[in-house]
């Protein structure tokens, strides 16, 4: 019975883990990152279409990427979609290919930066703690309906904690990661 607890408490603290991660991959630091295209779409035809369904997409230097649409009539609108994202990137645009020169970043907006991530992280660090809690209290439901013993219980709980303390590791490694990388010049 108490598996079922576990592995519903893994996997929201998985998945609260996993959304942290994709959403520090959009941040952008001073490479060129295609993550930071991943939720612009573009007008194509009367529909929103992400770019990477009408353009290929390249990173041919740490400063630059580069799309290049199939149909070159796209360019205008994809050009208008990056400038209407307010990314802090200027597109070039030659009607055939589209640059993305990624300017460094000055030091406050890197120090801007640092405090997102550490706020998105403490974010996910409060689901984890809730997906504990949760947990916490599901077993103690189960002692009080005796179906686990106290000892159970007990074990139960070390359990449980010591996960909690592997997800936030993970999370507190993801945010000093992703500062070492926006920090350095």
């Amino acid at each position: 019975m108490d598996n079922k607890v576990f592995e519903k408490t893994q996997d929201k603290m998985k998945k609260a883990v996993d959304v942290f991660r994709h959403e520090l991959s959009k941040l952008r630091t001073g490479r060129a990152s295609l993550s930071v295209l991943d939720d612009i779409k573009v007008e194509y035809y009367g529909t929103m279409t992400p770019i990477n369904q009408i353009a290929s997409m390249s990173v041919p230097d740490p400063r630059t990427i580069v799309i290049q649409p199939w149909d070159h009539s796209a360019a205008a609108a994809i050009e208008k979609a990056i400038q209407k994202a307010d990314l802090g990137l200027n597109p070039a645009n030659d009607g055939k290919v589209i640059r993305l020169p990624v300017p460094p970043l000055n030091e406050e907006r890197r120090l801007e930066l640092v405090k997102v991530i550490k706020k998105h992280g403490e974010d996910c660090k409060v689901i984890v703690r809730n997906s504990r809690r949760d947990a916490n209290e599901e077993l103690k439901v189960l002692k009080k309906d005796s179906k686990i013993t106290e000892d159970e219980e007990r074990k139960a709980h070390e359990k449980v904690q010591k996960m909690t303390d592997d997800f936030i590791k993970q999370v507190d490694d993801a945010v000093t990661h992703k500062e070492k990388d926006i920090m350095q010049v």
